[in-house]
């Protein structure tokens, strides 16, 4: 088996559910704007593309953005988003099972982890802090923090010049095809985890390495 140094994780929906919180924010924003609002369930299937993605999908109803909606509408329903979603950013949201355990064994086995998300940085921070992992990681990447994001493998290639590691010491770890999809174009293996937010598509038809129902299972492919 390759050599691996670095495990660059995926946050919402690989680490995180954060949809109580997306979804409550969603919801308080399209209220402002004197739109309808929507159950969780409906909202949980539109994560995954970043937050004014999400907003889009809210103002139009549909996982498909509608072009009736103005940007000037998105832009002014986004910014009232985030303004809710801050107040609330880990409200509600839960680590998935057996994410503490993973990462601290990982770290604790001196791999290098990294963090990639198409969620705005400024989210990042607080949320790791909450859930008590922020100390196991040495660098995170949010959405606006390049001039593109995931399925662009371009974030995953700024981690790998900024640790100074090689591509094929790394391995992507994520919920969604945009995460698989950034790894190939990178020239990085990856794993898909079957529980997160893939818009009810099967992670395995992406070709990620390995494909897990459960987080702990990282561990197999490392060798103490």
């Amino acid at each position: 088996m390759q050599t691996i140094s670095t495990f660059i994780f995926d946050l919402d929906g690989t680490l995180v559910d954060s949809v109580p919180d997306l979804a409550s924010a969603l919801n308080k924003a399209l209220t402002d704007v004197g739109i309808a609002t929507f159950d969780e369930a409906t909202i949980r299937n539109w994560v995954g593309n970043g937050a004014k993605v999400l907003v889009g999908r809210g103002l139009s109803g549909s996982a498909k953005h509608s072009t009736t909606v103005s940007s000037e509408l998105v832009d002014h329903t986004f910014q009232r988003f985030l303004y809710h979603y801050e107040l609330n950013v880990c409200r509600a949201s839960t680590l998935y099972p057996n994410v503490y355990e993973t990462l601290h064994a990982l770290y604790a086995k001196g791999y290098t982890l990294a963090l990639v998300t198409n969620k705005p940085k400024k989210f990042i921070a607080p949320i790791l802090k909450a859930f008590k992992v922020d100390a196991f990681f040495s660098l995170f990447i949010g959405g606006d923090s390049l001039k593109e994001k995931k399925p662009s493998p371009l974030p995953l290639k700024h981690v790998i010049k900024t640790l100074n590691v090689d591509v094929n010491e790394c391995i992507m770890v994520g919920d969604s095809k945009n995460d698989i999809l950034a790894a190939n174009a990178a020239g990085m293996r990856s794993v898909g985890l079957t529980y997160g937010y893939n818009y009810g598509e099967d992670i395995g038809a992406h070709n990620p390495n390995w494909v897990f129902d459960d987080f702990s299972r990282i561990v197999s492919i490392t060798v103490d």
